[in-house]
């Protein structure tokens, strides 16, 4: 009996032992997880977060930036900017130099000759009723000869005629005037020389203006013929030619015609001149009786 007894107490006592042991296993076992789990909490906290970060770069959409729209320039700008020298060069090339350098040719020298008229007009201006007192004062003083030494040392076309009429004065009070007419038809002619160059100009301009018209014209016709087809690329070629010539030849008309008109007006005015102090001249020669004498 009390062997069993023993043997009972022995059992429970290892049961016993056997329990606190798993216990204390257990309780190891559950510091180990916790350890683990605090030492890689951070690691798979970042790897969760790096794995959200990508899942997020490739839901959301790439934004794509605008193709930057060209700048628009406004024309009226651009035309603004452009000095007039730019856009005439522009024009006489587009025209074609070889039909715009006969008009460009046609300006130059009848620019040339209109400058040289004005010039030489100008300076045959002469105050008319001055060498008039002058004259009739030397030949007060010194007589017909000190007015002949007055009307050669003036310049002008009025003092050239004085001189050619106060030469004739022993002749009579005809020859006198008709020494003045007839010099004065000289005189007359020295004034309008060059004239005609610029009259020349004035027609020739347009008129090759418009043959750049019609060769450009030829050429739209042949390039239609060649393709088959009216297309606008093919005809404004020529028609560009043709209008921007045109156009040109006009201009320069225009231009020597208003120089031509200003030098017509100029030689009417000294004729004028020319005109009133022959007649003065010839009332002084009579007051003072210096026909014959």
């Amino acid at each position: 009996m009390i062997t069993l007894k023993l043997d009972s107490r022995i059992r429970n006592h290892l049961t016993f032992i056997k329990s606190l042991f798993k216990i204390h296993i257990m309780r190891k076992l559950i510091a180990l997880f916790m350890l683990a789990g605090i030492l890689f909490a951070p690691v798979i906290a970042n790897a969760q977060e790096a794995e959200d970060t990508a899942a997020q770069e490739e839901t959301t959409p790439v934004a794509v930036e605008p193709a930057s729209s060209p700048t628009i320039v406004d024309d009226e700008i651009i035309a603004e900017e452009q000095s007039f020298h730019q856009v005439v060069k522009e024009k006489f090339i587009e025209g074609d130099p070889l039909y715009m350098t006969p008009v460009l040719i046609c300006l130059i020298l009848g620019l040339a000759v209109a400058l040289e008229r004005i010039i030489t007009l100008n300076l045959s201006t002469t105050n008319t009723k001055k060498l008039l007192i002058k004259v009739e004062d030397a030949l007060e003083s010194g007589g017909v000869e000190a007015a002949k030494d007055l009307t050669k040392n003036t310049k002008g076309p009025v003092a050239s005629i004085f001189t050619q009429g106060l030469m004739r004065y022993s002749e009579g009070i005809e020859m006198v005037e008709k020494s003045i007419i007839a010099y004065g038809s000289v005189e007359m002619g020295r004034l309008e020389k060059g004239l005609i160059w610029i009259s020349l100009f004035i027609s020739l301009a347009p008129m090759l203006g418009f043959m750049g018209t019609v060769i450009g014209m030829i050429g739209a016709f042949d390039s239609i013929e060649a393709a088959g087809d009216i297309s606008p690329s093919l005809v404004a070629g020529g028609i560009k030619i043709a209008l921007l010539t045109t156009v040109a030849g006009l201009i320069v008309a225009i231009i020597l015609q208003l120089f031509y008109n200003y030098l017509v007006s100029k030689i009417d005015s000294l004729v004028n001149d020319m005109e009133d102090a022959s007649i003065s001249l010839v009332d002084i020669l009579v007051k003072h009786k210096l026909t014959g004498k």
